[in-house]
């Protein structure tokens, strides 16, 4: 196994070593935030829930210091909050029967900071262990800036790695924004019907994020049910919850292919095929 920084924790649910929780891993999120994961990353969840031959492998980038909070926990402090936090994530990682729970507890800044190669070596350390098939991260389009620090630096994690041990699939899935603009040919739907209890249980563990701050048990349960809804006019609904995520896995295929200009092709043809549809209506 790779060597980590003394700051980077591991969380076992089933207390099995953490080189054999590490190299089971077939299915690995890294994201921003506690709960994050369970947000954007579901699909991986559940693919691998009451799955022997699949793991899951959760990462949170950030220490949690800067949480929102209201209710009952308004008057935490940064270090308590990191701990409340830190608490929830590994409750979640119990409920969902994750192989293996990761924190890197890097700042807010230091994942935002172009220039930190720290959480970058991190990342790259704990994909080149985990070696998972699948990696989920946040999309590129997304406008929190500690989630586009986050997918910034997972790409150039990710082109450290030997191609022949990279992920077959990376995708950037949906948090502070939605991918319901890009459009349908390049949209990836992940199907998370099924198991409400599941899904629900894993965002309402995180007490801190939801009591007298934010209903994001509500909120991702209604963008979820949106998206199935609205995925085709003239359908009946193939799922009754719908995950959209962007295919970033060209970015990882060719070391090449500028990130920024990645993402500003997509818009281009997302607003090219608003201006046909009124032009034939005009």
């Amino acid at each position: 196994m790779q060597k980590y920084n003394e700051k980077t924790k591991f969380f076992v649910p089933d207390n099995v070593p953490l080189e054999e929780a590490i190299k089971r891993t077939t299915h690995m999120a890294i994201m921003a935030h506690h709960d994050d994961i369970e947000i954007a990353a579901y699909d991986g969840i559940l693919k691998c829930f009451k799955n022997p031959d699949q793991w899951f492998f959760g990462v949170v980038v950030t220490n949690g210091s800067g949480s929102s909070r209201g209710g009952k926990y308004k008057n935490y402090t940064d270090a308590e909050m990191t701990q409340v936090r830190v608490l929830e994530q590994q409750k979640a990682a119990v409920i969902g029967e994750y192989g293996l729970q990761g924190f890197i507890n890097a700042t807010s800044a230091e994942t935002k900071d172009k220039d930190n190669q720290e959480v970058v070596l991190e990342m790259y350390k704990m994909l080149m262990d985990a070696q998972p098939k699948v990696l989920y991260t946040h999309n590129l389009a997304d406008k929190h800036d500690t989630h586009i620090g986050v997918v910034t630096k997972v790409i150039k994690a990710l082109r450290m790695m030997p191609k022949e041990l990279r992920p077959k699939a990376v995708y950037g899935c949906e948090v502070w924004r939605d991918l319901d603009w890009l459009n349908d040919d390049e949209k990836v739907a992940f199907n998370v019907s099924g198991n409400p209890h599941l899904a629900n249980a894993l965002i309402e563990i995180f007490d801190s994020q939801i009591d007298g701050a934010k209903r994001y048990d509500l909120a991702t349960a209604g963008r979820r049910y949106a998206n199935a809804t609205y995925a085709v006019a003239h359908a009946v609904d193939a799922a009754d919850s719908v995950i959209y995520g962007m295919d970033l896995t060209p970015l990882i295929e060719d070391d090449n292919l500028d990130v920024a200009q990645f993402i500003s092709d997509a818009i281009d043809r997302f607003k090219k095929d608003v201006q046909n549809k009124i032009t034939r209506m005009l």
